[in-house]
């Protein structure tokens, strides 16, 4: 504990923040937050609602029927518990529906054996079983491609290198030691990593739009790529358009890296390979524009009822597995903390709103939708800066808490470089030192939706969260399944995020913010 301490004193000292004399909660936030913990470990319908959302949904991509039908469970489990404004909120454009309905890949020569794959979202199908040859095609720059123009009609195309399978030294299971929540608390992240990261990403896209293009020129059967994952884990995500008029693609799957492997070596030795596959993707147009789920229960002070404190996560997943870590795990999270705060009946002075946002995966989509509909808007400028137009809401959100690092208990959270909060949060997080909570750390964090309310200058804030095997396993994979949830670590996240909001709600005044500048610079996402 005095290491945790020590941490948290040295980052209110780099930021350059008084650390306050530690102070005792009031008797009756002690008593709520009580409250709280009880209803969260002892009567949590937490894991009830993650089965709902990943067992009888699924996957829950933007504008598929899964996501769909589990929003309106969602609003049917929300109105349950009785809170109010309960509706789904319209955003978009954002493009096509599209759903997997039928799939198999295996090869029939010159031995036969299934292989571990799955299509990539928004791409076509096969109108049926197609057999044919495989052909191995290489391309790693876009000056490759000649050589191959003529040879692939019908073909299953591999055109990618087989990544590299690393030797496991260390368990790809993780939580964090008081070491490195110490490093968390003080060191600066480098960004230099991060843009060169999308600087990757985006030359990778441009290639491969190259490679699409070229490939429905030639009339290829499939596009086979492989999954950087393995031991099976296959990472799947997007391969087509989401708009009518995009370029077409061909069919694309994603393989197993150890089947892709095999494919790969056999050809290179000149061995003929054969391959059947029968995938049935089904497409939706009959509504472009998405949606955003919101629930709120009023706040009971007449005085300070028309301020809001949100919380959200996003709802929609990938679709290989059933989007239980990402974000499923988020989404259940925040459900149950509504749940708790409503079933104890603890005083709320504010309003208390949540968010579940679709969209996420392609770019932040609905949260940023719902921040420009309700609190800032923002159009380009110049090459380098977005100017920001205030709303009138702007001034009336008190903060936003958001959940979406896979369901690792809580550790901390990161304050985005509001300074002012630092000794607030300190204070909050002492009830929950027991369980785990001890590290503030000024470091933004990106990736998910706090950023788009951080982005207009309100208090947005994400929390560390122990990794797990989030980065190493679940994240966009066809493991991130509801085997993957942890049921302690949900209830200890959903106590807190519910006795946060509740501190939060019951302040005589809203939580510190950081200067608002007219203009940013642009971000350097590749969405």
């Amino acid at each position: 504990m005095r290491k945790h301490r020590n941490a948290l004193l040295i980052l209110l000292l780099v930021v350059g923040v008084r650390p306050l004399r530690a102070q005792a909660p009031s008797t009756a936030d002690l008593n709520a937050i009580q409250q709280i913990k009880d209803e969260g470990f002892n009567h949590s319908q937490v894991m009830d609602i993650m089965s709902y959302l990943t067992d009888v949904y699924g996957p829950r991509l933007t504008n598929s029927p899964n996501i769909k039908q589990a929003a309106d469970w969602t609003m049917s489990k929300m109105k349950e518990w009785q809170l109010v404004n309960v509706h789904l909120e319209p955003w978009g454009p954002f493009g096509r529906g599209w759903s997997n309905e039928r799939f198999s890949l295996q090869v029939i020569s010159p031995q036969p054996f299934p292989l571990i794959a799955y299509a990539k979202a928004w791409t076509p199908g096969t109108n049926g079983v197609v057999t044919g040859e495989a052909a191995w095609a290489p391309i790693q720059k876009a000056e490759d491609i000649e050589q191959y123009r003529g040879k692939l009609k019908g073909k299953f195309v591999l055109t990618a290198q087989q990544p590299e399978i690393p030797s496991r030294t260390e368990a790809q299971f993780h939580r964090y030691t008081d070491a490195e929540l110490a490093e968390e608390a003080t060191e600066p992240v480098p960004t230099a990593r991060a843009e060169d990261r999308f600087a990757r990403f985006r030359a990778q896209r441009e290639l491969n739009e190259k490679i699409q293009k070229f490939l429905v020129e030639e009339g290829v059967a499939v596009w086979l790529e492989p999954s950087p994952g393995d031991d099976g884990t296959v990472y799947v995500s997007g391969g087509g358009g989401r708009e009518p008029k995009d370029p077409p693609a061909p069919p694309r799957v994603a393989v197993a890296n150890e089947n892709y492997g095999r494919l790969v070596r056999m050809l290179e030795k000149k061995v003929p390979v054969t391959l059947q596959a029968d995938i049935q993707n089904k497409f939706y147009e009959d509504d472009l524009n998405s949606f955003n789920i919101i629930g709120e229960m009023p706040g009971s002070d007449k005085a300070k009822a028309d301020e809001i404190v949100m919380i959200g996560a996003h709802f929609d997943s990938w679709h290989s597995g059933t989007g239980a870590t990402d974000n499923g795990a988020g989404s259940g999270v925040m459900l149950e903390a509504m749940r708790i705060l409503k079933t104890t009946g603890v005083r709320l002075r504010r309003t208390v709103r949540i968010g579940l946002w679709t969209g996420e995966e392609q770019g932040l989509l609905g949260s940023r939708a719902y921040v420009k509909q309700h609190f800032a808007d923002w159009e380009p400028d110049t090459a380098t800066t977005e100017k920001i137009k205030i709303l009138s809401e702007h001034a009336k959100l008190d903060a936003y808490y958001n959940v979406d690092n896979g369901s690792g208990k809580i550790r901390g959270i990161y304050l985005q470089g509001n300074e002012a909060i630092a000794p607030l949060f300190a204070q909050w997080m002492e009830p929950f030192h027991n369980l785990g909570m001890t590290t503030l750390t000024i470091r933004n964090t990106g990736g998910t939706d706090h950023l788009s309310f951080d982005a207009v200058g309100l208090p947005g804030f994400q929390f560390i969260q122990d990794p797990l095997d989030y980065d190493t396993r679940t994240h966009h994979s066809n493991m991130d399944v509801y085997e993957r949830i942890q049921e302690p670590d949900m209830k200890q996240m959903a106590a807190i995020v519910a006795s946060f909001v509740y501190l939060t709600a019951n302040r005589d005044e809203m939580v510190p913010r950081k200067p608002l500048e007219k203009t940013r610079p642009k971000r350097t996402s590749p969405f």
